[in-house]
């Protein structure tokens, strides 16, 4: 069972229809909206300031999602998929957007609706990627543009897959 923690007072609120594998960690000031998924190895730690997160988003496999105390917090808008094995820490992260597999997003980045982070990048500190900006590297950088109705099909789609992926796990 999801370890979920209540730390200085703060209590993780849990929308409906939510799956969190049974090794996720959900602590403190957390909220989240309906049908998300956070997946084995997941750490929400909203210990030292507040996380929140929309609908339909899916936090992968041994991600991790933290703030500075007292300094930046996480928004995560709806139908985000945060790939395997990622970094935010402090970032605002708008709706549809994808964050590859293995990237870092730091504090005060912001990722624009519909942007994609690839694989393996790490978002600076203050970095603005906007909307439907495809971006990668390390540091990232700006790559191209991707086209509003791909993005929102292919975003959509692995936010979809992963609300799909988790009723597997209601036997």
């Amino acid at each position: 069972m999801a370890i979920i923690r209540k730390v200085r007072g703060f209590e993780p609120k849990i929308g409906e229809g939510c799956f969190l594998a049974d090794n996720a960690v959900v602590v403190g000031d957390v909220t989240m909206g309906n049908e998300c998924s956070i997946w084995f190895g997941a750490v929400l730690r909203g210990d030292v300031n507040t996380i929140t997160i929309g609908n339909r988003v899916n936090v992968q496999d041994g991600s991790v999602l933290h703030t500075l105390y007292q300094k930046s917090t996480i928004e995560i808008g709806d139908d985000v998929s945060i790939g395997h094995n990622v970094t935010i820490h402090g970032a605002k992260i708008h709706d549809m957007a994808l964050i590859g597999m293995g990237s870092v997003v730091l504090d005060d980045a912001e990722i624009g609706e519909g942007a994609i982070i690839a694989a393996g990048s790490v978002v600076l500190k203050g970095t603005k990627v906007g909307a439907h900006e495809l971006w990668a590297g390390s540091p990232a950088k700006f790559k191209k543009m991707v086209d509003p109705s791909q993005a929102r099909e292919i975003n959509v789609k692995i936010a979809k897959n992963y609300l799909m992926y988790s009723t597997w796990y209601e036997e």
